[in-house]
């Protein structure tokens, strides 16, 4: 697998992110979706890198500054016929590295509370993730767990 920054224009990827974007409005309420779209995630505050088998994608994950210390997992991604296959432990280490790289000190994200994330809360608790109060400018809603890590 390699895992590469990407620059977001490619057709694979529009086509990831939009069944990203349908799943989320599907498993959480308009106002509970922080998902976001190709635009959003070409901001140069963040970071975005996609993972391929070859010539076929298979996941996706993007770092978000928030500050010099602290940085925001966005857009977690695998695809459907390679899930259980270690895209998303390979891309939360690569995501993990980029962060410690740049001097971090925390890494924080937001999923949803809902059964449909659940394997997700799994994969960040297995890398030593804990629950924490909203960070950035998320409020507390019962839709979203927030989960943060000391780097």
């Amino acid at each position: 697998m390699l895992i590469r920054v990407d620059d977001l224009r490619g057709p694979e990827i529009a086509a990831m992110l939009e069944e990203h974007l349908d799943d989320m409005r599907a498993a959480s309420p308009p106002e509970s979706t922080h998902a976001l779209d190709l635009d959003g995630l070409r901001r140069p505050d963040i970071t975005f890198w996609t993972a391929w088998d070859g010539n076929v994608l298979v996941g996706c994950g993007a770092l978000k500054e928030l500050d010099p210390a602290h940085g925001e997992i966005k857009s977690m991604r695998t695809a459907a016929t390679h899930r259980g296959r270690g895209v998303a432990s390979a891309m939360l280490t690569r995501i993990l590295e980029e962060a410690a790289g740049r001097g971090y000190r925390r890494l924080s994200l937001e999923t949803g509370s809902g059964e449909f994330f659940a394997p997700a809360r799994t994969l960040y608790a297995k890398f030593g993730f804990v629950p924490c109060p909203p960070f950035a400018d998320y409020w507390d809603d019962p839709n979203s767990c927030f989960l943060t890590r000391e780097l």
